[in-house]
Formats: C-alpha cells, structure tokens, sequence
C-alpha cells in the first residue's frame, strides 16, 4: 500500500543482524522446505522447547511486510528469538519461514509456499520431533492475511492468529485512505496490477471474500488489531470477524485504542498481544 500522505511511510524493523540468533540447542535453522522452479530454497527455522516429553504442537509463524519485504527473524518491530521464546517456553514448538516475496513472484506464489511448509512439517514430522496434527498459524501484517487465508482454506489445520493484517485487498485503499489505482502499492505489486484493473483477483487474494460456512463452521480464530492503525485500518480486522463470525467460526477480537501498525504508540499493546496469543494457542491447540 503505498501513501501519499506525508509521514506514512511504513514502519521498518531494525536491521536484523545485530539481533539475537536462535540457541543452536533449541533451534533447527535453514531448513530448506520447498524450490519452486526458477526460484530460491525457501527456509524455515524450527525453534523447540528446551524439554518436551512428547512431541510438541506446532505453530507455524508467517511475518509481515507488505509481502515485498521482511524474513522469518522479525515479529513486527521485535526479534523473532525473543518473541518465539514465550512459544517454545510454553510448550510449543515455532516453525518461522520465509515465502516469496511480490518482487520474486506474483500472487497465489506466497499461498502456495505456505501450504508447501505445511506439507514438509507434516512429511517430515517424525525427524523433527514434532507433533503435525496440531498446527496452529499465526502471522502479522502480510503475514496475519496469509495466516487467516490458509484458516479458511480447509487445509485441516487448528486455530488462527491475525495480527493487523489485510483482510480484503478490494476495500484496503478505500479503508486506509490510499489510491486503488496506484501501480506501485503494495496490494498492487502482489497482485500484478492495481486492484482496480483486476478486482477478481483482488478477491480471489482476501480472506473476507474465501470464507464459506461449511470450512469455518465451529473453527478458532484470535483478531487483533490496533484502533490506530495507518497502514492497514482496523476496519479490515472488522471485515474478517463478521465474515466468519457470520459462518459460524469461533472468533475472538480485540483492539488497542492509540495502537499503530506494529502496534506502535502504545506502551503495552505488543505484550498484550503476545500474551494473548499464547493464551489462545494453549486453550485451544
């Protein structure tokens, strides 16, 4: 989503390289999980508990950037490492990847990467040590919409995080302010084009318009979103909740007044969000 308005430009991460690495002891790293053609190995990394009698539950984290930036390190505006470690410590095991990114490949290329790490985790569970019938998805941003599209995809897999992600390209200039006719938005370099000149593509890439009763019906998903947010407005966190509350999913929300995206400008809305997150996944993975 590009912007016209001064001061808007989008929030970056630090740099990634004076951060934390993940504990050796605890985290199988570069896992080549797929090579589309043409394209480069895609990784995961597999952060594990420090102990587990059995195997563990498995979130698959998805990150965020617009899908034109960003790697499987960084969770918003924090360090991956730090951030999975309240996963791990509660029993979980984080498998964090990277997808293609729009200047690699244009939509549905990032949808078919994260149903192929799913796939490898289910394949390859035994090695790992992991437990592939429970699988819960959680992502921010770009990665909260690849999160809820494989939720309502009927890709057998358990509950769903959103963190302040697009949820229908075809009102997300209208929702923030932006133009839908920007060739240079965001929306627009996933898609190929700008939304306008190809709205059933627009669709066909929104979590809203792929909700059917018969997928979602009595699944689980955590909604969360700053009231604030610049980039992508809490109306599309809106959007998603009465899609599938209206199909019948098990949906929780929550929103932080003054919260941006990254849930910058507010002291405490990134804890509360992660504890949330932790919660949802313990009650219900």
């Amino acid at each position: 989503m590009s912007d016209p308005l001064p001061g808007r430009t989008l929030p970056r991460p630090p740099a990634v390289d004076g951060w934390p690495l993940p504990d050796p002891a605890s985290c199988l790293a570069g896992l080549a999980y797929s090579t589309p053609p043409g394209a480069r190995p895609l990784e995961l990394d597999l952060h594990r508990p420090a102990t587990s009698d059995v195997p563990p539950p498995v979130v698959l984290y998805l990150h965020g950037g617009g899908w034109a930036a960003g790697d499987r390190r960084w969770v918003g505006a924090q360090p991956g490492a730090t951030v999975f470690a309240e996963l791990t410590g509660a029993g979980f095991a984080v498998a964090a990847l990277d997808y293609r990114l729009s200047s690699e490949a244009r939509w549905p290329a990032q949808l078919d990467d994260v149903r192929a790490a799913v796939e490898f985790l289910r394949t390859r569970a035994p090695e790992l040590g992991i437990d592939a019938t429970r699988i819960g998805v959680w992502g921010e941003s770009a990665g909260g919409h690849l999160a809820l599209l494989l939720g309502v995809s009927g890709a057998g897999l358990g509950p769903v995080v959103s963190w302040y992600a697009p949820t229908d390209l075809t009102t997300l200039a209208g929702d923030g302010g932006t133009d839908p006719d920007d060739p240079a938005s965001r929306e627009a370099l996933l898609l190929g084009a700008p939304v306008s000149a190809v709205p059933d593509r627009a669709a066909d890439a929104s979590p809203v318009h792929r909700v059917v009763a018969d997928v979602v019906r009595g699944r689980r998903f955590l909604v969360l979103h700053g009231e604030d947010d610049r980039f992508v407005a809490a109306r599309q966190g809106e959007r998603v909740v009465r899609a599938l509350d209206g199909a019948g999913a098990l949906v929780e929300q929550r929103s932080w007044p003054g919260a941006d995206h990254l849930w910058l400008g507010h002291a405490t809305a990134a804890a509360e969000a992660l504890t949330a997150t932790v919660r949802f996944f313990t009650d219900h993975l």
